[in-house]
């Protein structure tokens, strides 16, 4: 932060330098100033020595930050899961839980994060000098969106061989290509038939056929391998100027899918059995509210959609300007992201619904989950539509922007951690051969996951990356700063922030209080019970392949490195005060002095420096002698 000029008070003796400039002010209006008065509210700064940085970077303005939020939070899981546990959890039923755990977990957790960014200008890691304690959670953050960029970017590399085969006509995996003639010519079907468009993806695209299981991954597939290779350049060269490029990248990437959902719904309302597949998704079961699998289904699709527990949002909120609105941001960022994930429903399943009338066979037999429906079940429904290729490109070419919005929060969090815990990375030139390193270790790493075994690498590291650990981790977020931190000071650092705070605003944040201190607690508490019962009753499979008892511990063992962070830095930190254990718990505990830097960066902002001392003395407060009348 730079030096401001201020009054001379007692301290350390200076370094030798020339003599600066001296000027005297004469001060005729008002007392003399305060010495002791604050430049921002809230306790005097400690005094702290701090190495010289580079300034924080800021967002160009506020519609980049929320579309970047927008970007990061819609991203796959809207398109290919929330549809799929809508009609298998009763249709419109399941809006009830889902929107319930929007407004007790997904809403509360995601105001946290972002507070917790603005507030403390810094990223996942750096944040925790509010509470030394918990910085184990930033690292555990840190690891989480390490492993999902990992894999998610091969999602990416997926969508990019798809979209060149768009190209083609006809489809490579229709039933009006030649080489698939064979395929289609039993289009009845019989029992353990397998259409063309899923012969497709297991045989020329993975190549899984070829792969017996976790042990035996086999060769790479270079098509893949290159695909991949062109989503990390993709993805290296718009993060090249951190959120100044980025941020004008979302422009494009976060409206567009916006635009292919409006027209697929429009087209699939003109289709033939669309209604069906409607219905089908918006199908009542009331009973299945007597579920709790249909409640923790709720739970964890708000809790992964909006991108909680990943350092993501704390790290694109640390770039926000001090007195950002966090409160309307979290409305509108998060009730934008539900209502995408419901309508993205009806472009999904008025063309499946046309498919299964084409067929003959009830919806429920053609729709799917997962890479299952986004590369299976509705690029086949596409290549019965007249002009194929056109709708093809369009919907492959919406996968590939709502991957990449999301892995650039993702690789966002992971630079802005580091960076902020390395401040000399911050030069241009370090930063760029840093990005570099970052993009061309995950490539190498995620050659693993395009080998013809690494469809089960895959979803082995999807399954667990963001299992059980990512709970617990959020679940400690939310415990330590309602306990640790302190709630009502935390409040007090929203209502800081927003300087003019509307009543609305203050009545939202007294019931986020609420949440933050029991039910959001609870209610991940609850989601993680059921996440291991889940995980210990149901084996893990891909198709027909049941993952062996050492495939799975190592999945444990990813979520488990996870949440060993937490107490391994706790533990670190409490070594490194002195006194008892419970004065160390305590000092733990507490703020660091360079804590709520943000607040005085944005007053700093509006002092003019200048390139000298203004000395005063008692003389300068007053007033000159009036000229005599015989003058």
């Amino acid at each position: 932060m730079p030096c401001t000029g201020h009054l001379d008070t007692p301290g350390p003796p200076a370094p030798a330098t020339p003599p600066e400039p001296t000027v005297n002010i004469f001060h005729t209006e008002g007392p003399p100033a305060d010495p002791t008065s604050q430049p921002w509210p809230g306790p005097p700064p400690q005094p702290e020595i701090l190495a010289p940085t580079l300034p924080r970077e800021t967002w160009a303005s506020k519609y980049e930050f929320l579309l970047s939020c927008l970007g990061y939070c819609v991203g796959l899981g809207n398109v290919w899961r929330f549809p799929y546990l809508c009609y298998r959890n009763g249709g419109g039923v399941f809006l009830i839980p889902y929107f319930i755990m929007l407004l007790v977990t997904g809403l509360p957790l995601f105001l946290m994060e972002l507070s917790l960014g603005q507030y403390g200008a810094a990223g996942p890691i750096t944040v925790w000098k509010c509470c030394p304690l918990l910085k184990g959670v930033g690292v555990a953050m840190l690891i989480v969106s390490s492993l999902v960029s990992l894999y998610y970017n091969v999602i990416m590399a997926w969508a990019f061989y798809y979209l060149g085969s768009s190209f083609q006509s006809p489809l490579p995996w229709s039933c009006d290509a030649p080489w698939n003639a064979e395929i289609c010519k039993n289009a009845s079907g019989t029992t353990g038939w397998v259409s063309a468009s899923e012969v497709f993806w297991n045989e020329q695209v993975l190549g899984v056929t070829h792969s017996s299981g976790l042990e035996d991954p086999g060769p790479v597939q270079w098509p893949l391998a290159l695909c991949l290779l062109a989503a990390w350049i993709l993805v290296f060269l718009c993060m090249l100027k951190g959120i100044r490029s980025s941020g004008k990248v979302v422009y494009f990437t976060a409206t567009f899918p916006y635009l292919v959902i409006l027209i697929l719904i429009i087209r699939g309302a003109t289709l033939e059995g669309s209604l069906n597949g409607i219905r089908f998704y918006l199908s009542s079961d009331w009973s299945r509210l007597q579920s709790a699998q249909v409640w923790s289904d709720a739970a964890s699709q708000i809790f992964y959609s909006l991108g909680i527990g990943f350092g993501g949002l704390i790290s694109m909120a640390s770039y926000n300007k001090f007195d950002n609105n966090v409160i309307r941001d979290t409305l509108v960022i998060a009730i934008g992201n539900c209502c995408t994930s419901f309508f993205a429903g009806f472009a999904i399943f008025s063309v499946l619904g046309h498919m299964a009338w084409r067929k003959q066979v009830p919806v429920g037999s053609v729709a799917a989950s997962g890479p299952g429906l986004a590369f299976v079940a509705y690029p086949e429904a596409l290549s019965l539509l007249p002009g194929s290729p056109f709708w093809s490109i369009l919907f492959f070419l919406m996968l590939l922007t709502l991957g990449v919005d999301t892995l650039f929060g993702n690789i966002e969090g992971i630079t802005t951690a580091i960076l902020d815990e390395f401040p000399a990375l911050r030069d241009w030139r370090r930063k760029t051969a840093f990005l570099a390193v970052l993009c061309i270790s995950f490539y190498l790493l995620g050659l693993l996951l395009v080998t013809q075994g690494g469809i089960f690498w895959f979803t082995l590291i999807d399954t667990y990356s963001t299992g059980f650990g990512l709970i617990i981790v959020t679940l400690i977020m939310c415990l330590g700063i309602a306990f640790c931190y302190g709630i009502n000071q935390f409040c007090q650092d929203i209502v800081d922030m927003i300087c003019r705070c509307p009543p609305w605003c203050s009545h939202m944040l007294g019931y986020f209080k609420v949440c933050w201190a029991f039910f959001t607690p609870c209610l991940l508490l609850f989601t993680l019970i059921y996440t291991f019962l889940d995980m210990y009753g149901v084996p893990l499979r891909y198709g027909t392949y049941e993952y062996p008892a050492w495939g799975t511990s190592l999945g444990v063992c990813i979520g488990v490195l996870t949440c060993l962070q937490i107490p391994l830095w706790a533990t670190v930190a409490l070594c490194r005060e002195s006194g008892t254990l419970s004065d160390r718990f305590q000092k733990a505990t507490q703020p660091l002095h360079s804590w709520r830097t943000a607040t005085a960066r944005d007053v700093a902002g509006d002092v003019i420096d200048v390139p000298f001392t203004i000395t005063l003395t008692s003389s300068d407060f007053t007033a000159p002698p009036h000229p005599s009348s015989e003058d």
